[in-house]
């Protein structure tokens, strides 16, 4: 099985990479890519463990950008992780992530629900690169009491119309695709059933997108379809996986089921000059 849709601990995953690389061969999967969102930090370690498990795993990555107030994820594949535009591009993203989630933390206070957010903050420092995002803000409410489980956070407080909710600044979907294309990779329009942006779709083809999110746990089999036909339309390439982010996480059902199939991994790998040995 291949899953190209992963997060761990260098962002907002709960697995370290060398757990999510257990947890992938545990799920019997042979290929995968750790997408950890505006890092790089997790690939090393995951692609050193993967080695030792016998799995392939690929560099990837989940960089967000901004349309009309609202988050549209771009998957990044085939890119060269130390290219200098990219990495300062990522520290500056990973720079308004804390300023966004210090100004969620003064939003909770006056909302009454009070959390500390230190001990996150502090992580930032342990691992070099880390992503820092709403899910700790999330987890930090949970530990205060303030709500039952991650979910309840968002949905109470953390969510888009919710009232800590802190609008993102950041690139348009087009110069993501431009970023991720000049480091030398394929850009992935990321779960589009998710973010609602399909009148995008044409318009970021002809900016250079190569390739749509179609295997997605939030995707039913009519989006599925639905986004296939429209990257054979585009004459785009198709990726997917579970967007796994940890044990207990919204999408843990998803690790070990939803994958992409062979052929179209194979046709992403021919383009993002990959291997593609023990596809199947």
């Amino acid at each position: 099985m291949i899953d190209l849709h992963m997060h761990t601990t260098a962002s907002d995953g709960r697995s370290t990479p060398e757990e999510l690389v257990a947890q992938a061969a545990a799920k019997g999967l042979r290929i995968m890519a750790v997408t950890d969102h505006d890092t790089t930090a997790g690939v090393d370690a995951c692609r050193a463990a993967a080695r030792d498990a016998g799995l392939i795993c690929h560099v990837g990555i989940e960089i967000t950008s901004v349309d009309g107030g609202r988050d549209v994820h771009m998957l990044g594949y085939g890119f060269d992780p130390g290219q200098a535009e990219l990495q300062g591009f990522l520290a500056r993203q990973r720079a308004d992530r804390l300023r966004r989630l210090e100004e969620i933390g003064t939003r909770l206070a006056h909302l009454g629900v009070p959390v500390n957010l230190t001990a996150a903050m502090a992580d930032a420092g342990r691992l070099a690169g880390r992503a820092m995002g709403r899910p700790m803000a999330a987890a930090a409410l949970v530990k205060a009491g303030h709500v039952a489980d991650i979910r309840e956070a968002f949905d109470r407080y953390l969510g888009e119309g919710k009232p800590a909710f802190v609008e993102r600044i950041g690139p348009s979907p087009a110069d993501v695709v431009a970023l991720i294309t000049r480091a030398g990779g394929v850009a992935s329009l990321a779960h589009p059933g998710k973010s609602q942006r399909d009148h995008l779709i044409a318009g970021l083809a002809d900016a250079g997108l190569q390739a749509i999110e179609v295997y997605h746990p939030d995707h039913d089999p009519i989006d599925t379809a639905r986004y296939r036909q429209i990257a054979v339309s585009l004459g785009l390439l198709v990726t997917g996986g579970s967007d796994f982010h940890g044990v207990g996480s919204t999408r843990e059902k998803a690790f070990g089921h939803i994958h992409l199939p062979a052929a179209d991994y194979a046709r992403l790998a021919a383009r993002a000059g990959w291997l593609t040995i023990h596809a199947h």
